[in-house]
């Protein structure tokens, strides 16, 4: 969860983007539910306070479009617990899933575009304004 943990790099200058409305993405509950368990763990806590991470889901769910767990999730990965972020993607009509996951940027011909960090980052509406 590098963006609670580092500040100024690239993952949490694009959670900033989104959660200043710079554009929007989804969240469901099984994806809080795994950032709530991401935020949880040992390695993240030692290095981020309880309420920087309680202030950190909060703004992040908050500001997202909250939309339910997809209904069906084929496998289409090589990471069976990726599957659902590519299902919940296709069900809910995203333009793109954005992440570091090489399991999901290693895809060929994903059912919906994978942008890795960096390349979604320097999309011209995505800078900072």
């Amino acid at each position: 969860m590098s963006a609670a943990i580092t500040p100024n790099g690239v993952a949490s200058r694009i959670v900033t983007a989104g959660v200043e409305g710079r554009f929007e993405y989804l969240v469901c509950p099984r994806l809080v539910s795994e950032l709530e368990d991401v935020l949880a763990r040992p390695k993240v806590a030692r290095l981020v306070s309880d309420e920087h991470r309680r202030r950190f889901l909060a703004d992040v769910v908050a500001a997202a479009r909250d939309v339910s767990d997809p209904s069906v999730t084929p496998v289409v990965s090589r990471d069976p617990d990726d599957d659902y972020l590519i299902a919940l993607a296709v069900e809910h009509r995203a333009a793109r899933i954005v992440t570091g996951d090489a399991d999901l940027l290693d895809l060929v011909d994903p059912p919906v575009q994978v942008t890795g960090l960096r390349a979604f980052l320097d999309l011209p509406a995505i800078e900072a304004p």
